[in-house]
């Protein structure tokens, strides 16, 4: 089954990105690995922003268990992103986080991308709940979906 592109009102929540130069390779395009790092960057600039991880000192980190992506057309440098992230699915101590990567001022995206985080205790790597406040503050980008 053909996959389409998301439509930019599927998302409640946006941040800005942009490409770097060293994002093009040698076919002229962004690289595949660099759409990852944009989803994981969205996401956890998110996540700072919303108070739900300490990237230095808290005790909960967020390990990606599953990735994918869906390409339908190409960003280059120098081209801005808007990164729409939502919710999708919150289980006892994951979450699925949806991104879709949009051109300026395009309503359809170029990319739609998916990652479950498992949040685990960051000494023992041990799955840890998820407590209300964390829950709470992702219902805030949750979006019904069929996955």
């Amino acid at each position: 089954m053909k996959k389409i592109p998301s439509h930019i009102s599927e998302y409640n929540y946006f941040c800005k990105l942009s490409t770097r130069w060293n994002d093009n390779d040698i076919y002229g395009h962004m690289n595949n690995i660099i759409y990852y790092a944009l989803f994981d960057t969205a996401v956890n600039k998110w996540l700072i922003k919303n108070k739900l991880i300490d990237i230095k000192n808290g005790q909960n980190i967020g390990l990606i268990v599953q990735s994918g992506c869906n390409y339908f057309s190409s960003f280059e440098y120098p081209e801005n992103i808007n990164a729409g992230i939502r919710v999708t699915k919150i289980g006892k101590s994951s979450v699925r986080y949806e991104v879709g990567l949009f051109k300026e001022k395009e309503e359809l995206s170029s990319a739609d991308g998916f990652f479950i985080h498992v949040y685990v205790d960051r000494k023992t790597n041990k799955p840890i709940a998820l407590d209300y406040n964390f829950k709470n503050t992702l219902d805030t980008i949750f979006v019904k979906t069929e996955v």
